[in-house]
């Protein structure tokens, strides 16, 4: 495995000194509209999670049914933290923990795809860079949601997500991303 830190660091710029970065207006980002064809999806975890619980709009479920469907080993990694991170002895934990595996047995093994080396390093100067210059918390969900931006545009494809706040720092910092934002229903 090899990273070429110095390009990294050429094309992420972490120790810019630029002023503070805040969301855009709703009205500039990429909303899911009528769903049609498209690029490839990339799904963000939350998009699995508002799924189940029936929180996405109806526009995302057309959007699921008519786009191919991509998955990243990070939102993989994401749910099966919860196997771990559930309380055994809670009533609700044995369900939710089979409906989980559903989701995860559903993944076709040709649609799930692991980021670069590349995408890892840079993902590590992304997270930072959106902590320093957005006032967002420094942490493993940061960094996750930044790997994440990344892999998607390694793919080529459209990242469906409902965490705006994260995503469109990601995206003012590394202009350029395909990104399909939702609100929850």
């Amino acid at each position: 495995m090899s990273f070429d830190l110095e390009a990294s660091l050429r094309r992420i710029k972490p120790q810019r000194k630029d002023v503070s970065i805040t969301c855009r207006s709703n009205e500039t980002l990429p909303w899911v509209g009528s769903p049609g064809p498209g690029a490839e999806l990339l799904l963000d975890t939350c998009v699995y999670l508002d799924v189940l619980k029936g929180k996405t709009p109806s526009a995302v479920d057309d959007l699921l049914r008519m786009r191919i469907v991509n998955h990243s080993a990070i939102a993989l990694g994401e749910l099966t933290h919860l196997f771990g991170r559930l309380d055994p002895g809670h009533t609700d934990t044995r369900k939710t923990l089979r409906i989980i595996s559903g989701v995860i047995d559903d993944i076709p093994a040709h649609r799930l795809t692991a980021p670069t080396a590349r995408a890892y390093g840079e993902a590590g100067m992304l997270a930072g860079l959106v902590a320093r210059l957005g006032g967002r918390p420094a942490g493993v969900d940061l960094l996750n949601d930044a790997l994440l931006h990344l892999h998607a545009r390694e793919l080529g494809c459209e990242l469906l997500t409902g965490n705006v706040s994260d995503f469109d720092l990601f995206d003012q910092v590394l202009t350029g991303s395909n990104l399909l934002f939702y609100r929850k229903s």
